[in-house]
């Protein structure tokens, strides 16, 4: 088995998260790394805040939780909001283009699948698509149709196909 190092720390794709977390919470609060140091009293060194957010440097719990108390933020809202391993696939799964049976949409009822059909009836305008039986939806509507489903944006796809929604010619 394997030792876990701090080499590992580096190149982990969590500790980037964390980082670009513990940035973009600094920049909320429009402090420099400069500012933070001197308004913690030298707590948190300009140079080592710095090394965590570009995700070099691994934080302790002990010190995200002074960091979140000093931030004045709950802990949580400085770890990613994400799981890692996923964004690229939901990124893949955003870029997929799908297309949507709009006759078989018709047929179902209830608020998603009427949200569903003036979504694409909105989309098909934009377009001056008036095909009228399928639609190819891309990746932006494919973050929206997921809301609309309230499934991931990787599981889209599938979901539709459960729905038996997808155009098969």
């Amino acid at each position: 088995m394997r030792e876990f190092d701090d080499d590992d720390v580096i190149s982990s794709p969590y500790s980037r998260k964390v980082g670009e977390r513990l940035r973009v919470i600094r920049r909320q609060k429009r402090l420099s790394l400069q500012e933070v140091e001197a308004t913690s009293t030298e707590e948190f060194k300009a140079s080592v805040l710095g090394a965590y957010e570009r995700g070099e440097r691994a934080i302790s719990v002990p010190r995200l939780e002074r960091l979140a108390k000093f931030y004045n933020v709950p802990v949580d809202q400085l770890l990613p909001r994400e799981d890692v391993a996923t964004p690229d696939d939901a990124d893949q799964a955003a870029s997929k283009k799908l297309a949507v049976d709009l006759l078989k949409l018709t047929q179902l009822s209830g608020q998603p699948f009427e949200m569903l059909t003036r979504f694409l009836k909105m989309i098909q305008l934009q377009r001056q698509d008036f095909n009228g039986k399928v639609i190819t939806v891309r990746g932006d509507d494919t973050r929206a149709i997921a809301a609309m489903l309230d499934v991931p944006v990787d599981q889209v796809g599938q979901r539709l196909d459960a729905l038996d929604l997808l155009f098969r010619p």
